[in-house]
């Protein structure tokens, strides 16, 4: 498996992550994704909210705003609640989890401070006036926004239990100890299911979406003994939650938490109820009666995703004697589908080619067109951001008029005509 430090290198090297604010000295846990990186979260957006939303008949989509009342919170439990144990080292002054570290400071093995609860949520302050009355925080979660909007939903769609809504957005949390890249950072993304059902079928469905959200990771290329299940203990259940599983994936700084499935009961619904005074249940036409539904969370982050796939698809092998560096992503999530590369760029006819070819695709994929380095570079340099095909004009284009179809993983090659190009890769390349 990759370490670190050299997919750190990559990531800033081809264009996949940066820094935040890195020539003012760097933003702690802060980080910006750059050309690449912006094209690969897109893509596993995109790919989650195909087959979770657009694919299927039950579940609707959301954008709830990231600032609520602040009623939302205390209705949830978050301003009382969502807290972490903080302590201090009394020599160096650094700050961390409690349940992070032993009993020293794992920096100067320092003393530490008895553990104090500490609330997460940015706080912030809406209007002019800085006083209790503007106090607002941004979201610490996408899933109260799903919550307070079930009616309106509801009514808008007649959507009968089960289903579900979606929504993919940002969300903040103030962690104390962030790090690890991308993996734990004060500014995420999240792509989260609220699936609400009958109160008696929530196991039934809590135990389908725990296998649908692994299912989900295989499918786009996470190797299965990479993958696990970890169910929560009942002193490490969330206020809300009667029973949560992790799908935990084996990073190279150990197994972390990938996404969590809890069945949050009915606790957020009736809360909201109870704080709005507003009507939150579900009428059931065929017993005549109110219910609170119960509810199914899958909630995912998307940065967390990418880092995984990146992980795993990084591969090194050596060829004639050379070390091949590649990223083996699926072709859903490859930022670049297709490169056009000329093999010869100080030939005017062959360039001219080279970039209608890719003015001809670009309307169906992601391309990228190099005439920067020899062939060989070329391809090294696709081969490492993970493109699927390289398309190569040579001389005997010009003669023959096909071009040469590089694969990526295999290497192998086949040479199709200009004129047949575009559907043949609109093949190699469908939507699965």
């Amino acid at each position: 498996m990759v370490d670190m430090d050299t997919l750190v290198s990559l990531c800033k090297r081809r264009g996949f992550i940066f820094q935040s604010s890195e020539i003012y000295g760097g933003f702690g846990s802060a980080w910006d994704y750059g050309p690449l990186g912006v094209e690969l979260k897109r893509n596993v957006k995109n790919v989650w909210w195909r087959d979770l939303v657009q694919n299927r008949e039950d579940i609707v989509g959301l954008d709830a705003s990231i600032l609520m009342s602040p009623q939302v919170w205390i209705a949830s439990g978050h301003v009382e609640k969502f807290t972490d144990p903080l302590v201090d080292c009394k020599s160096c002054q650094r700050r961390f989890r409690a349940d992070q570290v032993g009993d020293s400071c794992p920096e100067c093995d320092g003393e530490l401070t008895e553990a104090r609860q500490f609330n997460t949520m940015f706080k912030t302050f809406v209007g002019p006036v800085e006083d209790d009355a503007s106090v607002a925080y941004l979201r610490p979660e996408t899933a109260q926004g799903i919550f307070v909007n079930f009616p309106n939903v509801q009514s808008a769609t007649r959507r009968k239990l089960p289903f579900g809504i979606a929504q993919i957005g940002k969300a903040f949390r103030n962690e104390i100890s962030p790090g690890n890249f991308t993996f734990r950072t004060r500014e995420f993304e999240q792509m989260e299911i609220e699936y609400f059902v009958q109160p008696a079928s929530d196991e039934e469905w809590f135990e389908y979406w725990v296998k649908e959200r692994l299912e989900w990771y295989k499918r786009y290329g996470i190797k299965e003994e990479n993958l696990r299940l970890r169910k929560h203990g009942p002193e490490e259940l969330s206020h809300y939650s009667k029973a949560t599983y992790d799908i935990e994936y084996n990073f190279p700084f150990g197994w972390s938490e990938l996404e969590g499935i809890a069945n949050r009961t009915d606790f957020d619904l009736r809360r909201h109820a109870e704080f709005s005074g507003k009507d939150m249940t579900y009428f059931d036409e065929e017993t005549g009666e109110h219910i609170y539904s119960y509810v199914i969370e899958p909630s995912g982050g998307i940065d967390r995703a990418a880092l995984a796939f990146l992980v795993d698809a990084y591969h090194e092998e050596e060829v004639r004697g050379r070390k091949r560096v590649l990223l083996r992503l699926h072709r859903d999530l490859a930022p670049v589908k297709v490169a056009v590369l000329p093999l010869l760029r100080n030939r005017p006819e062959i360039v001219a080619l080279a970039k209608e070819i890719a003015r001809d695709l670009r309307p169906h994929f992601v391309v990228i067109y190099d005439d920067t380095a020899s062939i060989g570079k070329l391809y090294r340099r696709q081969d490492e951001i993970g493109t699927p095909y390289c398309v190569t004009v040579d001389v005997q284009s010009l003669e023959d008029g096909a071009v040469t179809v590089r694969e990526r993983d295999s290497m192998e090659q086949v040479r199709p005509p200009v004129a047949e190009l575009k559907e043949l890769l609109l093949e190699k390349l469908r939507v699965c």
